[in-house]
Formats: C-alpha cells, structure tokens, sequence
C-alpha cells in the first residue's frame, strides 16, 4: 500500500480522499527540516504547501519517494532539478486557485485606485477625511497585464467587463487569442509606456526576476499604480520604493515578496502602498479545491501511473497509463538496447513510433527511451531526468508518428547517431504484451530480451554458430536461446545469444576473435 505524508495545513478532505482510495496517510504539519529527513524515506508522496522545503538533503533521504504534490501554483519551496535528478515527479495544482488569487489582485487594484485601506483605517480612527482620499477611476484606463495564463486571463476577463483597455505581455500569447480575449498583445516597453495600472501573473524564473526594476520604472507613464500578487521577487522592491518616493509611481499593492514572511519592510508605513500577507489563494473554496486536486493527483500517479500537472515529466491521462503500460517495458529494451550499442558519444537519437501506438500519448514513451540509451553511461538517469540531461549532453531528440506500420500493428524504431556512424534497433509489443525486437539496421530477426546476452555481428560463414556454442559452453555459460538474422547469403549477419548469467569480458574477448566475427557485446538488461 502507498503512503503518503502530509507535511503542511492541508483541507481534511485531501485525507479522506488518500484514505478513500487506499492510500495510507501520515498528517505532521509543521516539521522541522530534521524531522522531516528523519522520517520522509518511509513515504512514497509527499503534499505540500509553501512551508515544507523541498530541499536536495530532504530528498537524498527521501529513498522511497516518487511523488511531491504541491497544493498551489508555485514550486519555488521545491528544488525541481534536484527532485528530477532524484526521479521525483513534481506535480502542482495550476487551477484550483486561479479565480481566486485573480479575484485578488482586481480587489487590490481597487484598493489602489480608492485608497480603501487608508480611508478605512482613518475613518475607524474616528476621522472623517473625505477630501484626503480621492481616487481615480477604472473605467477606460490601461491594465497593463504581464503574465496572460491561467489567472491572467482571468484578470483580463474581469477588467475588460469593468470596461477597461487591457493591454498584454507574453510571450506564450498568440495574437489570435488576444483578439478572442478582447485584449491586446503588445511587447514590455509599449506596455509600460501605455499602463495606468500594470499587474503582473508570471512565474519567478531567471527572465523574470526583477522584469520591474529602476530602468523599467523610467519607462513608464508617470502615476502608474503597480500590483503583484504572484511571486516576490518580480519587483525589485528597492526600485520601487524609490520610485514611489519620486512620485513617479502613484502606488503599489504587494501580496507577494522577496523575503517571507514580511515581518519588516522597507514599504512598510508609506501611505501609497496597499500590503497583504500573501492572501491571494486564501479563501475557503480554493483551499478546498487545490487540497482536493493533489489528493487525487497524487493518488492517481501512485496507484495507476497517471501524471496530472506534472512540472518535470510529460502528462499521462489515467485513461492512458494502463494503454501505455505494455509498451513502457519494450521502451526500456529499445533504449537500453540501443544504449549498450553505442560504443561513442551519442549525437542524436530519433524515435518514431508506427501503427497503433501512434495513437497513444509517447511522450513518457520516449523519456522511458531516453533513459534506457543513457543509462550505461550514466547510471543515476532516471525517466524523469532523462530528457533533461540529454539537453544538457547536447544530444539532438526528435520523435515522429506514422499512422501505419508495416508488417506490424505496432511498431518502434529508434535510430542513434553516434561521432563514429549509426544504427537503428526495430520493437514491437506480441500478443501477452511481449516486448520483442524485431530488426537490427536492415536485418529482420526476432529475439525476446533476457536478463544476460551476447549479440555478436558477423560475417554470413559457415562454422560460426558451432564455434560460439563450443566457447560458450566450454565456459559453462548456459545458452537459453538463440536468435539469428542476416541481410543475404554469404553477407552480414547477427547473433543474439541469451545465457543464464552476466557473460565475462575474457569470454568476449574469446568470441571476438572466433573466424568470420566483426563485433560483439555482452548486454545486461
């Protein structure tokens, strides 16, 4: 049975759904990052909020893990290249809090645009200042909005029906769905120039932290009114305050900062700036919705293999994971196959998948490839780190789909091009879900894996076979089968040999140098 510990406040509906679906569950909310390495290498998930850090020491003792859910949008408390290192699936939950956390950043636009807290603090303190607290109107102004996903649509949405311009920065945004949004795509600069509010909805990434600092500020219209409530560290706070101090920004609404919590700040007291403790997922229905989602994601992944909101790995439907299932066995082969062959470095690897599988989702098909190909150079690669460390080798990847396949209802065929020339290596998946290779370059052979092979190439002789079986046997290696191909009589031609047990390497040698031989590897699978 799965277990899964919960290490942070997390609705009580995301147990009963671990439970429900027979997950075990453990809730310790609060641990310090001693006692969570003390005890996380019995669970096989973890859910988090942004409390628990998801730190390289926390996983190196996570030995069992093989999923975090994050109940939220943002993974910043997460190291994600460590966790892919790991094979850790990292998974969040992007819609669960969008209409929220949208909803909040259109209330601190008004905030902004009324003075609503100042005018509220006042007013409790028995003022009645109504001449201090005059605001600006919505109504045909400029939202300038940087980020157009999930929640910055649905920001846009809001702000087109209060019947405001909305102008948008992102890359990811086609100009058609701006149109169909009713909002316009523009580049940075023009967005700054042209914005009477500007809200941002982006990750923290490398090409977004500080996207609103000094230099931005000076391009920017005088009396713009800034909001950010997606992730500190996206405004450069000392920029700002600088720039509120000049006048040259009217004010500023912050859920988010650099440093969390914010106990002090800089921004703290100055009557132009609007704070909340990073309230933009909190309402009662989205922490109900995010616990529910990264119950059932979690559960999901754990109990069938399906990947929902995966951040390092491709989605996998549960409606595909059990289709998907016998063909991740004749991946592993293929790739490992291929991998074991591969006497140099790897420049490219090219896989098509033909026929029936065509129709299926390949993505983890081909990590499962990948993972296979590296491994013999690389022992720690994993499924999900494969792609990203054939990235960083500079191995070129690509991945087709025909509708047919010849001679098969099924069909894989990876191609690896290595600095010394290439091969390509033929699967299929028989009836009983039996991964089986069926062709090597241009030679047709059927050959069922085994744990322990030889595959020798050769040239179309008589007498090898004999001598083969003579040396194996002579050094008590036990043939368990035998599978032979070649291109014509009297041309190339292959052996894949399986043996009861890992094949020395002065037996290799030995074969290597029997009449008519040109290569040959022992195989481990």
């Amino acid at each position: 049975m799965p277990k899964v510990l919960i290490s942070d406040k997390l609705s009580n509906r995301a147990i009963e759904i671990f439970t429900e679906r027979g997950i075990e569950v453990d809730f310790k909310p609060g641990l310090s990052p001693e006692d969570l390495m003390s005890i996380i290498g019995d669970y096989d998930g973890l859910a988090i909020r942004s409390a628990t850090k998801v730190t390289p020491p926390v996983l190196e003792a996570a030995t069992n893990l093989k999923v975090v859910g994050r109940a939220g949008i943002g993974v910043d408390n997460v190291d994600l290249p460590a966790a892919t290192a790991q094979g850790v699936v990292v998974m969040n939950t992007p819609f669960g809090n969008s209409i929220t956390t949208a909803e909040h950043a259109i209330a601190m636009m008004f905030s902004l645009a009324r003075q609503i807290p100042q005018a509220n603090a006042s007013t409790h303190a028995g003022k009645w200042e109504k001449s201090k607290f005059m605001g600006t109107e919505v109504y045909g102004k400029t939202l300038g909005l940087i980020g157009c996903g999930n929640i910055g649509a649905i920001v846009a949405d809001r702000a087109v029906g209060l019947s405001m311009h909305v102008a948008a920065y992102d890359p990811f945004l086609s100009v058609e769905r701006a149109e169909e949004m009713g909002i316009e795509k523009v580049e940075l600069d023009e967005l700054f120039r042209r914005a009477d509010f500007i809200t941002l909805h982006t990750p923290l990434i490398d090409a977004t932290r500080n996207i609103l600092n000094a230099e931005a500020f000076k391009k920017m219209k005088k009396g713009v009114r800034i909001i950010n409530c997606a992730r500190g560290g996206l405004v450069d706070e000392a920029a700002l305050k600088d720039a509120l101090d000049s006048g040259h920004v009217a004010g500023a609404a912050l859920d988010v900062f650099e440093e969390e919590p914010a106990k002090q700040h800089p921004l703290f007291g100055m009557e132009n700036v609007v704070c909340t403790p990073h309230l933009g997922a909190s309402t009662s229905e989205a922490q109900e919705n995010v616990a529910i989602q990264v119950a059932e994601q979690m559960s999901d992944f754990l109990l069938t293999g399906a990947v929902t909101n995966a951040l390092n790995m491709p989605s996998v439907s549960a409606e595909d994971a059990p289709r998907l299932r016998p063909y991740m066995k004749l991946a592993e082969q293929l790739g490992g196959f291929g991998g074991q062959l591969a006497e140099s470095s790897i420049k490219s690897i090219a896989v098509s998948y033909e026929g029936e599988i065509a129709g299926l989702n390949v993505k983890p098909l081909t990590a499962t490839i990948l993972m296979g190909v590296l491994r013999p150079q690389l022992d720690s690669v994993n499924m999900v780190s494969a792609p990203m460390v054939a990235k960083e080798r500079n191995i070129d990847v690509s991945e087709t789909k025909r509708e047919k396949a010849k001679g098969y209802h099924t069909l894989v065929r990876l191609q690896i091009v290595t600095d010394k020339g290439e091969f390509t290596v033929r699967g299929t998946v028989f009836a009983g879900e039996k991964p089986r290779i069926v062709g090597i370059d241009d030679i047709i052979l059927e050959a069922e894996l085994s744990d322990f092979m030889l595959f020798v190439t050769n040239e179309d002789k008589p007498g090898l076979i004999g001598a083969l079986g003579t040396l194996l046997g002579n050094s008590r290696l036990n043939i368990s089968n035998f599978h032979l191909g070649r291109r014509e009589h009297g041309s190339g031609a292959v052996a894949l040999v399986s043996v009861d047990e890992a094949v020395p390497q002065n037996v290799v040698e030995d074969v290597r140098h029997l009449p008519s031989v040109t290569n040959v590897r022992a195989l481990k699978f």
